[in-house]
């Protein structure tokens, strides 16, 4: 229910009542009642849930997800809804359905700027176990490196996960916060999940999901966006830690922009994003060489793709839907490189390397990839980091990798130490 006094949206995608800051905005968040969601573009809090995509929708093939999804819209436009958007995740693989909700109320704001205080860094107790344990993920990138020599393969991302438990609880708000300060340009994000091992699926316009997990992170890269005709990609692949030292940083991301394997490596994931686009889009804009950029930990190579709808009508989510999964997450062939990861990964992936973003009525919305991230669930706190195992890989360089990518979600945590 909402007052005169409340500065909300109904499920609209315009500016509506008082400005409110983005720190406004990030200190609104309440795990299992939001949805947070910042980007270069700008700052969005959903709060309650009105309504649940059906699992059924959700399920059985991707490729129906976004007319769906529009579907789903269009019956929360007959309920008095004004430009309804949904928000929420969708997994890495197809085993699992997409949680996408009906927001009630919708606050934007600004993007995120760095804060004026030192964020908190809580120092909890942890236990914690690597998954699989160092040396076998050496030995994993050494067996999928055979497979690259000895079948058409070019690439395959190999992830590992880390799980910490805690003897109290995890308060997602204070990690959502020390995420969004350390990389406030980038794409910091919270979503509200079911439970491990329950779907959450309710018909339409019916009874909420128990939520007890959430879905939370820092992501630096942009899958797609949508505002109006304009379209918008930014693929990373290609990776270097960064260094305290400023000598020792820079010239980390000169050997990067430099690097024969890592600009391979980056440009086959151009030529898929690009060719996923083209046939959606007219006037593609394509640089010709990446450029490097920068999260508080690493260093990756980047190339800004734009263009146009060729049609109109065509949503954010199809665009979306019709990238993922991108090699930078996934690899070459796709359908082999998934079929490499289910054999050589011994967890399920579940939302890591998906996307998470919203999607309105009128097809607008920012979709980006589920990377930088954690997943807490009471005690428990599961983290996530792949590298890209190309030809001229070396395990112990991509086991560093990982672990240098973890930082995201340890440092936010006050473990930066634990590795």
């Amino acid at each position: 229910m909402t007052t005169d006094s409340d500065t909300t949206l109904r499920g609209e995608s315009d500016d509506l009542g008082e400005h409110l800051s983005p720190a406004e905005l990030l200190a609104g968040y309440r795990a299992g009642s939001s949805f947070f969601f910042a980007s270069p573009r700008g700052s969005m809090l959903a709060r309650g849930v009105d309504a649940v995509v059906p699992k059924t929708t959700c399920s059985g093939g991707r490729g129906r997800l976004p007319e769906q999804v529009a579907e789903f819209l269009r019956h929360a436009e007959d309920f008095g809804r004004v430009n309804p958007l949904v928000v929420g995740a969708v997994p890495f693989g197809e085993n699992l359905p997409a949680h996408l909700v009906l927001p009630s109320e919708v606050r934007r704001a600004a993007p995120l700027t760095a804060p004026q205080t030192p964020p908190d860094m809580p120092r909890l107790d942890y236990r914690l176990k690597q998954v699989p344990a160092p040396a076998e993920y050496e030995r994993a990138v050494e067996r999928v490196l055979k497979r690259l020599r000895d079948d058409e393969m070019s690439k395959v991302v190999l992830a590992r996960s880390l799980e910490l438990t805690t003897p109290d609880p995890v308060d997602p708000g204070v990690m959502l916060r020390n995420l969004a300060g350390a990389d406030p340009g980038g794409y910091t994000y919270a979503v509200d999940l079911p439970r491990r091992g329950q779907d959450g699926s309710r018909d339409a316009f019916g009874e909420q999901p128990a939520l007890g997990r959430t879905l939370l992170g820092a992501s630096p890269e942009l899958l797609v966006s949508r505002d109006g005709v304009r379209v918008r990609a930014n693929p990373l692949a290609g990776s270097r830690p960064r260094s305290e030292d400023p000598v020792e940083d820079r010239r980390r991301a000169d050997e990067l922009l430099h690097s024969g394997k890592d600009l391979r490596e980056h440009a086959a994931v151009v030529e898929a994003v690009v060719a996923a686009l083209r046939p959606l889009c007219r006037d593609l804009v394509v640089p010709e060489h990446p450029s490097v950029v920068h999260t508080a930990a690493m260093w990756h190579l980047s190339t800004d793709i734009t263009g146009e709808l060729a049609d109109p009508e065509t949503s954010s989510l199809q665009l979306a839907v019709a990238m993922h999964p991108t090699p930078a997450v996934c690899g070459t062939p796709p359908q082999d490189a998934r079929a490499a990861i289910a054999e050589a990964e011994p967890f399920e992936r579940g939302f890591y390397t998906g996307m998470v973003g919203w999607c309105d009525a009128s097809g607008d919305g920012e979709w980006v990839v589920t990377i930088r991230c954690a997943e807490i669930e009471d005690t428990s706190l599961r983290l996530y980091a792949g590298a890209g195992i190309v030809e001229g890989s070396e395990p112990a360089d991509e086991l560093a990798e990982t672990s240098a990518k973890f930082r995201t979600a340890l440092s936010a945590m006050g473990w930066s130490d634990a590795l």
